[in-house]
């Protein structure tokens, strides 16, 4: 299943025909705009169409509650705004004190629930325009802030989520958090609007010195992979990095630019790119080498035509060579060859594992990332107690589960305890296609979303279950990843099933990713409803089960027939 899209054209704008976007971030001041006088504006729940924009490079998004919204304007009322607010995690690390701050604001403005992101993240969502200050000066309390993760900006770093308490893994920690404080805009408006700043008056001029008063064409997204896990899924960020060394230390990354999964329905400039491997650099150039390479992508990034403007396009539209020579040029030296990895899997570990300094882990499946206290299982009051009594960290992943890290294995009966009292871990375990699932939000809160994803996706998963069960495979792990539109935030084109939306109870549907994380799959049917889905699921596993090699992943099999 080879990507067969011609890129050869460069299809840009010329420059001085700038989008609709690049003027606003022109003239925002800095980023400030007039936030500060929208969320004085009583009349409304929401904020200005500029004020939107700007907002999201705060990490902040304007939304409504689109099951009503039809309601509300057959009564003649504007929408129900309420605002996303997403939190900068670097790696998804996340202290007990952070994560009690956490519940106690989900519980006050975020309507009893926190939702575990695909990129390793908080977000709260049903936060009303008078309470996101509030909510801000409480993340602040305890060093958490949500800058640049929305915008057009380096989002924020994922790094590999399973400590192993090794020096590798600590390394790769640290330089996640210390990369992510690097490129943070540097923006005095984040203070002056959440946090009561006072707007020093100066004679000199601000400045953002590493992206300048326009930032990025687009968002950048940056992950960090330690082999063999490819649980961030490297080949789909903006820019990766690939620790090699070994459990005493890093030598270094191998670096992949050019990933990216979003794309546009019916418009074939667009399309999901796997980033490419470029070579290797020192671990003491890691900041160098990204400010180089975001550098790139701010000076030749398109802004004539924001569907073109990612970083991927820019790498097919001047050509791998050229990008990377750019790149060696800003470093004032060369990337050494590229150091032998392999990757085995881009899934989680659920359960009990012991780490290498002799404390414990427990991974948890959250499904598609939703914490809140349900009927029979209260997750968000179990977590809460822990995170009471916890001594260790958590550690968010990439998958939207979920790593109580560190525990002492005296403690480890404490916190099943715990579990087990709330519900939780303590029915039947997840399939092994229910353990790779994924979806982003969707409706109803998701003003891009065409179709349900993270309310519909588990109910699909009974029925694939069904299939699978009928042939023995309940516990073959297939990676099922659902996203409500094209753009593609659960990064479903790399996996071995997906389904993106088009219209109320409509999908893409595409197989044939890989388990690991380094293939797209491919469109077997546009624009069908469950019925469809759900019959061509049942021909490929039914094939699967009597043709597969020996140890052969779902996807691997449906590339292999599909080849011959």
């Amino acid at each position: 299943m080879t990507d067969t899209i011609d890129r050869s054209t460069d299809i840009s704008q010329p420059l001085d025909r700038l989008s609709a976007d690049e003027t606003i971030k022109a003239e925002s001041d800095y980023l400030r705009g007039q936030i500060r006088f929208d969320l004085l504006d009583r009349i409304t729940g929401g904020v200005t169409f500029e004020s939107n924009k700007l907002m999201k490079f705060h990490g902040i998004y304007q939304q409504d509650d689109r099951d009503i919204r039809d309601e509300r304007r057959r009564q003649k009322l504007e929408p129900a705004y309420t605002f996303m607010i997403r939190v900068r995690l670097p790696g998804g690390v996340c202290t007990p004190e952070q994560w009690l701050k956490v519940d106690e604001l989900a519980r006050v403005h975020g309507g009893d629930t926190i939702r575990l992101t695909t990129r390793q993240t908080f977000q709260f969502h049903w936060i009303i325009k008078e309470e996101i200050r509030s909510t801000i000066e409480g993340l602040h309390s305890v060093l958490l802030d949500t800058i640049a993760a929305c915008g057009d900006d380096a989002r924020g770093v994922m790094a590999t989520a399973y400590p192993t308490d090794s020096t590798l893994d600590r390394e790769v920690a640290e330089l996640s958090k210390a990369l992510s404080d690097h490129v943070i805009p540097r923006m005095n408006a984040y203070h002056e609007i959440w946090l009561g700043q006072e707007r020093i008056a100066t004679s000199e001029e601000e400045e953002e010195p590493l992206y300048g008063p326009t930032y990025l064409p687009r968002k950048f997204k940056i992950g960090f992979a330690i082999p063999p896990s490819n649980d961030v899924d490297i080949y789909t960020q903006d820019l990766g990095f690939i620790a090699i060394g070994d459990k005493i230390g890093l030598e270094g990354f191998n670096v992949v630019i050019g990933g990216g999964m979003g794309r546009a329905d019916n418009d074939p400039n667009t399309y999901p790119r796997l980033g490419n491997v470029i070579g290797f650099i020192p671990k003491n150039r890691l900041l160098d080498t990204a400010t180089a390479v975001i550098g790139v992508q701010r000076d030749y990034g398109n802004r004539a035509s924001r569907p073109r403007a990612r970083f991927k396009y820019t790498v097919d539209d001047k050509g791998l060579d050229f990008i990377k020579g750019e790149i060696e040029q800003r470093l004032g030296t060369l990337l050494e060859p590229t150091r032998p990895f392999s990757f085995d899997s881009n899934s989680d570990r659920i359960g009990w594992y012991q780490t290498d300094n002799g404390m414990w882990n427990i991974g948890l499946f959250i499904e598609n990332g939703r914490i809140s206290d349900r009927r029979g299982q209260r997750l968000l009051t179990a977590l809460q107690n822990i995170a009471s009594v916890h001594r260790g960290q958590f550690r968010l992943t990439p998958n939207q589960n979920l790593v109580v890290a560190g525990v002492a294995a005296e403690d480890r009966d404490s916190i099943d305890a715990i579990l087990s009292t709330h519900g939780v871990g303590t029915g039947a375990e997840p399939s092994g296609l229910r353990r790779n699932s994924m979806a982003c939000v969707a409706l109803p809160t998701c003003p891009l979303a065409m179709a349900e994803a993270e309310r519909y996706l588990p109910l699909l998963n009974s029925k694939i279950e069904a299939l699978l069960a009928d042939q023995g495979l309940s516990e073959e792990p297939i990676t099922i990843r659902m996203s409500g539109c094209p753009n593609g935030c659960s990064r479903p084109y790399i996996a071995e099933i997906a389904l993106t939306g088009r219209g109320p109870g409509r999908y893409d549907l595409w197989l044939g990713g890989s388990h690991v994380g380094d293939r797209l799959n491919r469109m077997v049917a546009d624009n069908v409803g469950e019925e469809r889905i759900v019959a061509i699921l049942a021909e490929n596993i039914s094939k699967f089960a009597k043709d597969r090699d020996s140890g052969e992943r779902f996807g691997d099999f449906l590339a292999r027939i599909e080849e011959t």
